[in-house]
């Protein structure tokens, strides 16, 4: 079986492979290409382009990405639709991959489309809902978004969220001793991320070496960049017990307490067990944007699908060193109420096995 699969950031590319092994798993022999970076090409995918640098932070930052993105999605629309696979598999990046799929159509291609986790799950979007569901079949992880679809007379598939099947709870431990702990550092996989959030999580690491001298942190890298980036900002600072690792996951898993820009690592950590405050900061332009398409009360995603401030949201001028601090050191004190909190996450998410019904749907879809 011959599959194509399509993401635009770290996020997508995790999900992606995931998906893929389960199809495995269920005895599907695939041959898959795609388009992605080192964790689908890991998993076995031959890459037509690799996404790195693509994501974008927000509607500034993506302008002077959409000539070149344009012609590479008609380019990739013309080679799918010349030469179709069994299967597409789309993974969120909804600006490439909506367009992606409607040129499809377009070109009179009835190759089956699965879009895995559509765009705009917290933005309710009817014009963006319709498109999805006229040109693919969808399969959302989030119940508001199935809601949505469905009061639109809209279908879309929901199985619950796959990462309840990927992600166990870590056994439960003692608290951080007083003077001291691990905390995880993530601060985002894209360039602007990086750059805004850095500064800010090794400040706050700083402001909490005041109380607890002998806290120690681990900086998560996704990829080269990631790093080169992090070794630039700990060199303009005095020497600090901060590691520089890759795996986000054993990260979380290791660590007392952890700053997260909100995303889906936020629910990881909702996942491991691991307490967590949430962080995001957009330029100011981006920010006035921002609150003008979005009214929500929460962004980050085990208060999303709680609707419950499980996990503190420090954003915009509130994500000072400082009150990062302050809000980690209140973690490593006392987690107890958050770490009993994250069981309404994870219920929230569907059924263990919701790994493997999504790839019995995707399955379904090709008609496999």
């Amino acid at each position: 079986m011959r599959i194509f699969l399509c993401t635009g950031e770290a996020s997508g590319e995790l999900l992606a492979a995931d998906l893929l092994g389960a199809m495995r798993k269920r005895g599907a022999i695939l041959e898959a290409e795609g388009i992605g970076d080192a964790r689908l090409e890991n998993a076995g995918v031959r890459l037509w382009h690799r996404t790195r640098g693509w994501a974008s932070l927000g509607p500034i930052d993506a302008v002077r990405k959409i000539p070149r993105l344009l012609g590479i999605m008609w380019a990739t629309a013309l080679r799918l639709a010349r030469r179709p696979p069994d299967l597409v598999v789309l993974v969120d990046f909804g600006a490439f991959n909506v367009r992606l799929a409607k040129s499809l159509r377009h070109f009179g291609s009835r190759v089956p489309i699965l879009y895995y986790f559509p765009p705009a799950a917290w933005l309710d979007n009817a014009a963006r809902a319709r498109d999805v569901a006229g040109a693919t079949e969808a399969l959302t992880a989030f119940a508001h978004q199935r809601d949505f679809y469905r009061s639109l007379g809209l279908p879309i598939g929901y199985v619950g969220h796959p990462l309840v099947s990927t992600v166990a709870a870590r056994t439960p431990r003692e608290r951080a001793p007083d003077d001291g702990g691990l905390v995880a550092l993530l601060p985002g996989s894209r360039r602007g991320e990086i750059d805004r959030h850095t500064p800010r999580l090794l400040d706050a690491l700083a402001v909490m070496r005041l109380t607890r001298p002998k806290v120690a942190a681990t900086l998560v890298a996704v990829d080269d960049d990631a790093q080169h980036a992090f070794e630039h900002w700990l060199g303009l600072r005095s020497p600090q017990p901060v590691t520089v690792v890759r795996d986000a996951r054993a990260a979380l898993a290791a660590a007392d307490a952890a700053a997260i820009a909100s995303g889906t690592a936020v629910l990881e950590a909702a996942l491991i067990g691991t307490p967590a405050a949430a962080l995001y900061v957009l330029s100011e332009a981006q920010a006035k944007i921002a609150r003008r398409v979005y009214r929500g009360t929460y962004i980050t995603l085990p208060n999303l699908v709680t609707n419950a401030p499980i996990v503190p949201e420090l954003l915009q001028e509130n994500a000072t060193p400082d009150a990062l601090a302050a809000a980690l050191l209140a973690l490593l004190a006392d987690p107890q109420p958050q770490l009993e909190a994250y069981a309404r996450v994870r219920a929230a998410l569907g059924a263990p096995d919701a790994l493997d019904r999504c790839a019995a749907f995707a399955l379904d879809v090709a008609g496999r």
